[in-house]
């Protein structure tokens, strides 16, 4: 157990350099059993959750060697197919290996995955296209149990734009042979870069980007060096603490193409910066402010699948809101309990009106005071961390090691910009 004590009303100012994107590196981690040749991995986020995914590689037989944030993993020889129990709970992307382990060795034995506990996440599109692709599954002693049985390509239409469902059909097809086509595919940054990494590998996938993926199986992979891509919420976070608090904000290594989607509801809020090559850089005392909707219509964010704004976003947004002038509808469709953190932000002094499960509404600027609070999920934690660094007073944030699944060293990192946020193990 772990917190974050804050004395909030100091500027974040200075350079944050964004890190590899940790929904990228997990099935990237998972994609390495597809190979008998080594995977080098650089840009690696040394977040909880790829710790995590490092063990259960580990515990499987794969050999690993970490430097810094590079990591080369040999998977030529297993010593078993059985992930173990307590890590799978420890960590949603443990189903990742359900797709490669069967495709290459021919079974997987996964124990239910853990995870934040957002909403119900289903798992049947996993499921379902696994099984067309020829790969049984049968529940067992309490894990899925996965056999690789008449295997070979097929049409595949997803029930829904699962991103960790396509990641897991993908990494299936790329071994099955013939022609697989995947309808209704997720086409999110992250799947974009796994599909480049599995093509550097060998593999042959058109469409990447597109939500219409077209994989040739091919007999196997080779190794590959490859570098992951930049984590655009990360970036956003950062962004969201320097505009609540004043400061002005420097960010190295950002993908200018993936901003320009997730950016537009920040600009609604006011917050403007400029690219310089793959620097940007956000100015000091941003003047927070609601963008309304033509004839002065309240605005409305909401999530979605990519090109969508993204629902790992969601609750940094709140927070931001809370901090400019207007009200704006926030309307989360992905998951029915990530808005239960506002009665955090209720509690610190915002004023937001809860509708249902799906929608609140935030009307600011709102003086928020330090409280006592705990971390929920990885993203509703971040949030908590923002309203802190803005509040007047003293916050603790209890269950911090939650946000270090998903952000590494998020409290040096603060420091080193200004903020005063002191950890506690």
């Amino acid at each position: 157990m772990a917190r974050f004590i804050i004395q909030g009303g100091r500027p974040v100012t200075g350079q944050h350099t964004v890190p590899g994107n940790k929904n990228a590196a997990l099935p990237m981690l998972a994609a390495c059993l597809l190979t008998d040749e080594p995977v080098r991995l650089t840009n690696l986020p040394l977040i909880e959750d790829v710790r995590s995914m490092l063990a259960l590689l580990e515990h499987l037989g794969v050999g690993i060697t970490l430097d810094r944030h590079t990591v080369t993993l040999n998977a030529k020889s297993l010593r078993t197919t059985v992930l173990d129990p307590d890590l799978c709970r420890r960590v949603r992307s443990s189903i990742l290996f359900a797709g490669p382990l069967a495709a290459r060795h021919g079974r997987a034995t996964v124990s239910p995955p853990g995870g934040d506990v957002i909403g119900r996440r289903r798992l049947d599109t996993h499921f379902a296209a696994l099984t067309q692709l020829g790969i049984a599954l049968q529940w067992t002693h309490g894990a899925y149990g996965f056999r690789r049985r008449a295997f070979k390509g097929t049409d595949i239409l997803l029930d829904e734009a699962s991103v960790t469902a396509t990641e897991n059909a993908v990494m299936a097809a790329v071994l099955a042979p013939g022609r697989t086509t995947l309808f209704n595919a997720a086409c999110e940054p992250h799947v974009q870069d796994l599909c480049r990494l599995l093509n550097r590998m060998g593999a042959r996938i058109k469409g990447i980007g597109t939500n219409f993926l077209v994989i040739h199986g091919v007999e196997r992979l080779h190794g590959v060096n490859y570098r992951i891509g930049p984590d655009c919420i990360d970036a956003m976070s950062f962004i969201a603490a320097a505009a609540v608090t004043g400061g002005s904000l420097t960010l190295s290594g950002l993908s200018p193409d993936l901003f320009a989607v997730i950016q537009r509801p920040f600009c609604k809020l006011g917050i403007h910066g400029s690219f310089h090559g793959r620097d940007f850089q956000l100015p000091a005392r941003q003047k927070l402010r609601v963008e309304n909707d033509y004839g002065t219509a309240i605005p409305k964010v909401e999530d979605g699948p990519w090109p969508s704004f993204p629902s790992d976003l969601m609750s940094v947004s709140i927070v931001l809101a809370t901090q400019a002038r207007g009200t704006m509808l926030f309307f989360e469709k992905m998951f029915e309990s990530r808005m239960y953190f506002v009665d955090r932000l209720i509690d610190m002094g915002a004023r937001i009106v809860q509708c249902d499960p799906h929608r609140v509404i935030v009307s600011g600027p709102a003086r928020l005071n330090g409280t006592h609070l705990s971390s929920p999920d990885i993203r509703a934690g971040m949030a908590l961390l923002l309203a802190a660094l803005c509040a007047r007073g003293e916050s603790i944030i209890d269950n911090a090691q939650i946000i270090d699944r998903g952000y590494e060293n998020v409290e040096l990192d603060l420091q080193q910009l200004g903020a005063d946020i002191v950890r506690v193990d």
